[in-house]
This record gives C-alpha cells, structure tokens and sequence, in this order.
C-alpha cells in the first residue's frame, strides 16, 4: 500500500523569517491523518531567512536528523558542539536524556534550505550524541546511499542512530533508478527537488509516499531530482 502525500496538501507556517512545511502533525498544525509513519514523528522542510533561526532551545528523548539543501546552518549545543552544516552534510543529534542546541541562518546573504527529521528512539533515556558527516555528490548519483543505519547492529552507515531506521540519499537524472527490499518493513520517500517515479507513482518537489506491506522500493527519475528515503520498523 502506498500513501501519497502531495506537497500542496502539507501543513505550512509562514513566520517572516522562517517558512515551513510540515508532512506531519507538528507545533499548532494537526492532521489526524498525518500524526506520523511508523517511528519517523517530523519531516519538516524550513526555509530560513538571513539571520534568522532558532535560538536555545531544549530537547529530550528524540533521534533529530538534519540534511541541508541549500545555504549554511550553525549549530551550538549543551555538549560543546559548534559546526557549520552545508548541502551534503548530513547532522545527527540524539537528545537523550536532554540537551539544548540552537540552529542559525550562518550565511550573510543566502537562504537556508534544510529537511529536519526527528524519529523516535528504542529506548528513553540515555547520553546525548552528536554527530555530522559528509556525502559527496558523487556518492549520491544515481543511487540510494546510506547515511543513517541502526546502531545496534554492525552497519556501513557513517551516522549510528537509536532506532531500527535507515536513512539514504539519493539524487537521480531521468530514467536513473534504485530499488530497495522492503518485506516487513515500512518507508517514507520524500522529494526534495525534482520528480520521481516510486512504485509506478508520480511525485514532485515536496511530494511524499509512505509505503507499508510492499515487497520493494522502486525508484526512477522522471527529472533530476533529489529524494530522501527512510526505511522503517513494519
């Protein structure tokens, strides 16, 4: 079964400085319909304004995933961490038992665009972690890369999150394509830019699908897109 969530359809708060769609129930937008899939709870996708941002706040218990699309974003947290994350990186912040971290527009004169995720740890609790790694373009064409991978088991992925979830990127011209089994499992794709053909659907920028009880993912580029996919828990 899959689930097509249409760009236009997502929830969206326009704050001046801050633009944001929501394929999830989150802050003061609530669609029953859309409460989460499976463990994966936010996927937010922000446009943030020269100097602008989101000043010290807290968090607790949630597995926060962030990939930046276009522009720079500083981070600052309780643990000691500052960093600049740029379109290729991808940032990773469990909260655990509580940590505090502000995210900022860093660049003078140019938009931030960022897809930020949060997913629901196994367990509560637990020292926070921080983590940030890098993926060429190269590695991402014409393909599903894994970024994110399950730390419990003994994975390629670089980034080691509390959660049976995997996280892959991928960018794709026309007619390049990917698969991914799924059986027993459940995922989410979503388009940042571009379309794609998933299992026979269409979906354009900002699209999404949720699929549950399919045997694979069958991913093809209708035009240069970019997409991100979550694999998991059925």
């Amino acid at each position: 079964m899959i689930t097509h969530r249409r760009s236009a359809d997502r929830g969206h708060a326009d704050h001046g400085w801050l633009d944001a769609r929501h394929t999830f129930s989150f802050a003061s937008y609530f669609d029953p319909e859309f409460m989460q899939w499976g463990s994966l709870r936010v996927l937010n996708q922000d446009r943030v304004q020269v100097g602008g941002g989101f000043p010290s706040h807290p968090h607790r218990d949630m597995e926060i995933v962030t990939v930046v699309l276009e522009g720079e974003l500083r981070h600052e947290d309780s643990m000691g961490h500052g960093s600049l994350i740029r379109p290729g990186d991808v940032q990773f912040l469990s909260a655990g038992s509580g940590v505090i971290h502000s995210e900022l527009n860093a660049s003078d004169g140019e938009v931030l665009h960022l897809l930020q995720m949060w997913v629901d740890p196994a367990r509560s609790g637990g020292e926070p972690r921080y983590d940030q790694h890098h993926f060429p373009a190269a590695e991402r064409r014409g393909r599903l890369t894994l970024a994110v991978g399950p730390e419990s088991e003994a994975s390629p992925a670089p980034i080691a999150i509390g959660q049976d979830a995997r996280l892959f990127l991928g960018t794709f011209d026309v007619s390049e394509g990917a698969e991914l089994p799924l059986t027993g499992r459940r995922a989410w794709v979503h388009v940042a830019s571009g379309a794609v053909r998933v299992n026979g659907q269409d979906l354009g920028p900002g699209d999404g699908a949720g699929m549950v009880d399919e045997a694979e993912l069958r991913l093809e580029g209708v035009e240069r897109a970019e997409v991100i996919v979550w694999d998991l828990p059925g």
